[in-house]
């Protein structure tokens, strides 16, 4: 099933995580609903911008799989179908670069996840109804996540 132009569902509900715990990662006509949103308003113009293929490293995630993966957050927008990471690792674009252009779009929440102050090690990016424009750097401390406002 397309999502958008240039993205499927099955490319969405992909995990490793949900296969080996054997869990359904299979969206709910609301989430499949904001998954198009997202697909419209944040993938897609970082699509066309970069005019290169985007990598998602983490998109819906059901709720039981949500639970499964170690620091989830049990309000994660990934389980409402409004988040996607993405990390380019491996091509010509730089983590960095996604980030600073997500900056352009109607975001409600952007992560400059982990890495180095100079490339995250992926970019966490949401759209909802709110698009607080919030954004945040996670860092680690004592083995836990700390996120700073940007």
């Amino acid at each position: 099933m397309k999502i958008s132009q240039h993205l499927t569902l099955a490319e969405l509900i992909r995990s490793e995580s949900a296969k080996r715990l054997g869990i359904s990662n299979m969206p709910t006509q609301e989430h499949i609903e904001n998954l198009k949103q997202l697909a419209e308003n944040i993938f897609e113009p970082i699509r066309e911008h970069f005019k290169h293929p985007i990598y998602i490293s983490s998109g819906y995630r059901s709720q039981a799989l949500n639970a499964a993966i170690p620091g989830s957050s049990v309000n994660s927008q990934h389980s409402r179908g409004m988040a996607i990471d993405i990390d380019m690792d491996g091509t010509d674009i730089k983590n960095s670069a996604i980030f600073e252009y997500a900056k352009t779009l109607p975001f409600d929440q952007l992560i400059w996840e982990f890495g180095t102050k100079d490339n995250p090690d992926w970019v966490h990016i949401s759209y909802s109804p709110l698009n607080r424009k919030q954004i945040l750097y996670a860092t680690k401390r004592n083995g836990k996540t700390i996120y700073n406002k940007g």
